[in-house]
């Protein structure tokens, strides 16, 4: 097995590259193991997929070492080859695909990593990039686009700036106009929304956990639509939306409707639409996503 350690270089502020080299340098098969730092954006996904068509039939493990971008990256450039697996070691801002197979602090672990057991990963193919964890918009892409923002700046991502995002968006982005189609099932008759969640994974923006039901491997994309509320309710709405209790009495809250689909088709009304993949900013007018099921062997440490 040939493992390659897929190093975003500014994630955790730039200081998770040396703990990586001098922990690799302590394993018995550090023969085995390559480290590739990444140069910029599309970098990951491009070094992955040039990886595996130069080595096919050749059992290989890419472990993203970064946030849930550079995850994203090395998912898009590993999938449909089948003598890949992946993993990851998480050291960006959110680390939200992680946080559904358990406690983030064993993904720490590089030993356990090289020795973990693999399962399957569904992902969520959106147009011709496919999704690990969340897209979502309306609310949540201002959201995005701020945090993006604020990467931009810094060079790396912080908790900080979803708060920040969210401020931003009770004052711009409490409704988006658009209709969105389940499975046949239109899941807007009004045409509006505040914000909806198509996920594979339970968490986003770092502790918010909008996908409670989402297990990333039964074939099912979690869907969540709030239909237009006023901004004076979102805040009692917040701790619900961090613990993940939003779903528990959705008969006390009308204004939220829960799917589980194989398929959602998204139509925009208007102008300067936007969707948000794994936290990239996609501007369309529309946008279909899948579910693609057992497209990824994930190695999970124990």
């Amino acid at each position: 097995m040939k493992y390659y350690f897929v190093v975003n270089p500014l994630a955790g502020g730039g200081k998770k590259q040396n703990l990586i080299s001098a922990e690799i340098e302590k394993l018995p098969v550090k023969s085995d193991c390559e480290i590739y730092i990444t140069k910029c954006v599309g970098d990951a996904m491009n070094f992955v997929k040039k990886t595996c068509e130069e080595h096919k039939g050749e059992q290989m493990r890419f472990i993203a070492c970064g946030g849930d971008g550079t995850i994203n990256e090395v998912f898009n450039g590993a999938v449909g080859y089948e003598n890949v697996s992946v993993s990851c070691y998480p050291c960006g801002s959110g680390n939200d695909l992680v946080k559904s197979f358990g406690s983030v602090e064993k993904f720490l672990n590089i030993p356990a990593l090289i020795n973990a057991p693999v399962q399957k990963l569904d992902l969520i193919k959106v147009g011709d990039r496919y999704c690990g964890n969340v897209t979502n918009f309306g609310f949540d892409t201002t959201v995005a686009e701020t945090v993006n923002i604020d990467r931009a700046k810094n060079g790396h991502g912080k908790k900080s700036s979803y708060a920040k995002g969210v401020v931003k968006a009770l004052f711009t982005a409490m409704r988006t106009d658009c209709t969105i189609i389940a499975d046949g099932e239109n899941l807007t008759p009004d045409g509006a929304i505040t914000l909806c969640t198509l996920a594979n994974g339970q968490y986003v923006g770092g502790s918010f956990k909008c996908a409670p039901r989402a297990k990333t491997n039964d074939g099912l994309i979690e869907v969540c639509v709030a239909h237009p509320i006023s901004a004076l309710k979102v805040p009692s709405l917040i701790p619900k939306y961090i613990k993940g209790t939003h779903l528990d009495n959705l008969d006390k809250l009308d204004f939220l409707v829960y799917r589980q689909a194989k398929k959602v088709e998204v139509i925009a009304h208007g102008e300067n639409f936007a969707y948000s993949l794994d936290g990239e900013i996609i501007h369309t007018d529309r946008f279909t996503a899948e579910i693609v099921e057992s497209a990824l062997d994930i190695a999970v440490p124990n």
